[in-house]
């Protein structure tokens, strides 16, 4: 008997085209979109940390981008390497999903202090690792509400950081 086609899972695609988002982000400051990006992965990034207590790398990577907010100090080969180092933490997790999408997005968001657009990433990662973290049959949901709490909490960010008038 000839065994039937493989199942894959179902392959979680990064929505590009959120325009809502896009936009807030577009219009947002550089500095409230890294918060923002640490907010999303410290949201995901037990994902990692619970499996693997002993790699410091995507951990690392929010502690930089918390150093350039405090500082405003921008060392190019600092914030790539943490990146880069977070994006290999991330390849070498094998099948581990989750953890695998909440180190990349721990590698997105450092890369915030470079390119802004990076925060997307970012939270797009972070949604990924909420989507593949949940039972499947809640993942759509799961997603959904992990992307209107981001919309909103960087909402607020943007808010608190304009001045009274």
């Amino acid at each position: 008997m000839k065994p039937g086609p493989l199942r894959k899972q179902p392959k979680f695609s990064l929505n590009c085209e959120d325009e809502p988002m896009a936009e807030l982000v577009k219009t947002t400051d550089k500095r409230i979109l890294a918060v923002w990006a640490i907010d999303c992965v410290e949201r995901v990034l037990p994902c990692f940390e619970e499996k693997y207590p002993d790699d410091p790398r995507s951990r690392n990577a929010l502690e930089t981008l918390h150093t350039w907010i405090d500082t405003g100090i921008f060392r190019m080969a600092e914030i790539r390497g943490t990146s880069l180092a977070a994006h290999a933490a991330a390849r070498e997790v094998g099948e581990d999903k989750a953890a695998r999408s909440a180190a990349r997005a721990a590698g997105q968001a450092v890369a915030t202090a470079h390119v802004f657009m990076h925060s997307l990433g970012a939270a797009m990662y972070a949604q990924q690792a909420v989507g593949r973290a949940a039972n499947p049959p809640d993942a759509d949901a799961a997603v959904a509400t992990e992307h209107d709490w981001q919309y909103r909490h960087l909402l607020v960010l943007r808010d608190k950081s304009v001045p009274d008038k």
